[in-house]
């Protein structure tokens, strides 16, 4: 059995990162996940791998182009402004079909906004990570544990689908401390006849591009990508149903936001309330069909984030108007309380009855 070890989010991602077999990392200090990079410039240099602090974000996600490039396992990581810097360096990665590994540790916006958790970057990471037709796989893990579980997956699926990976985590998730346990397994590998790692007189020259100057050979090019990323949303979809199997009740919410959520539906629960939680594992794609399947019990839905209202979008689409959605939501770096979030399933469960 492996032993747990107790440590901080941003610090345990960098180790996952290390024992999935990243040995590229590339990045630049932006809080509140300064320690990942911090913890990396220590420890990358001992396994002979390279840890680059670049010169600004948009340097260092063009460095992650360079080495997924080669065919290496590489990562970069920021915050939400970061993010923002690396969104062009993201869909050239994307429109050369190659993997990489993108960890947003978000901060409340917009613009400087401040350094507290956040969750309004959903939309960036779901809908827009960069310009023109792509996607990433986005994961939100909502324990350390799961952050932990979940670098092992990204990597291994960004390789699987040639696209790049994000994991979207949030301030509080990145500076708490919980036990760890770290996966004694093989490092997934799979071939990449495509990288430009030398053909030694072998083999034709590979050349990793995202330019098509000829319309039909690009449409034909973002069709082909997207037909990889129908398979993605077959076979890669994640969530976690909690009480769900009779609630009259559920709530929506991912990452920090499902931790303060399934307090408040036990809560709910001692009062009688029937409520439950759907935790949406896998951001992009959408556990749609598992908020379908609860539209045939549940009476309402309640999608509880750290921000304005966003991924309420994507559970209004799911429900397709069969049952009332409501959002309730922090933003500005406020967490929302387990008390608050009772309340407002109080105030449905009055409404619904």
């Amino acid at each position: 059995m492996a032993e747990r070890v107790l440590m901080k989010g941003n610090e345990a991602l960098g180790e996952a990162a290390l024992r999935a077999g990243c040995r590229h990392f590339f990045g630049y200090p932006i809080t509140p996940q300064t320690e990942l990079s911090a913890y990396l410039s220590k420890v990358m240099p001992k396994v002979g791998g390279t840890f680059l602090q670049a010169e600004s974000e948009i340097a260092a996600i063009n460095m992650v182009l360079g080495a997924a490039s080669a065919g290496v396992r590489a990562m970069t990581s920021s915050s939400s402004p970061g993010i923002s810097l690396k969104c062009e360096g993201i869909s050239y990665i994307a429109g050369s079909d190659l993997p990489c590994v993108i960890v947003n540790v978000q901060r409340g916006g917009p613009g400087l906004g401040g350094i507290q958790p956040s969750q309004a970057d959903y939309w960036q990471a779901t809908r827009a990570p960069g310009h023109g037709d792509l996607h990433a796989i986005v994961f939100a893990p909502s324990t350390v544990q799961e952050m932990v579980d979940i670098v092992f997956r990204a990597f291994d699926k960004a390789d699987e689908y040639r696209m790049p990976s994000m994991i979207l985590a949030d301030g509080m998730l990145g500076q708490m401390m919980e036990p760890v346990e770290f996966p004694e397994r093989e490092v997934h590998k799979v071939e990449k006849p495509w990288a430009t790692n030398g053909h030694k007189g072998e083999r034709k020259h590979n050349i990793v591009n995202s330019l098509f100057l000829q319309p039909q050979q690009l449409e034909d090019k973002v069709k082909e990508r997207f037909a990889r990323y129908d398979l993605v949303k077959q076979n890669e979809v994640l969530a976690e149903e909690y009480l769900t199997e009779d609630a009259d009740i559920v709530l929506v919410a991912y990452g920090a936001s499902s931790r303060i959520s399934r307090s408040a539906v036990n809560s709910a629960r001692e009062k009688g309330i029937k409520a439950g939680l759907i935790r949406p594992i896998t951001l992009w794609p959408f556990p749609e069909k598992n908020i379908q399947a609860a539209c045939k019990t549940a009476k309402a839905f309640l999608t509880v984030e750290m921000s304005m209202g966003q991924m309420v979008d994507d559970v209004r689409l799911a429900v397709n108007g069969a049952r009332p959605v409501y959002f309730y939501g922090r933003t500005g770096g406020i967490i929302p309380s387990p008390a608050e979030v009772l309340g407002q399933i109080e105030e449905i469960s009055g409404g619904v009855k």
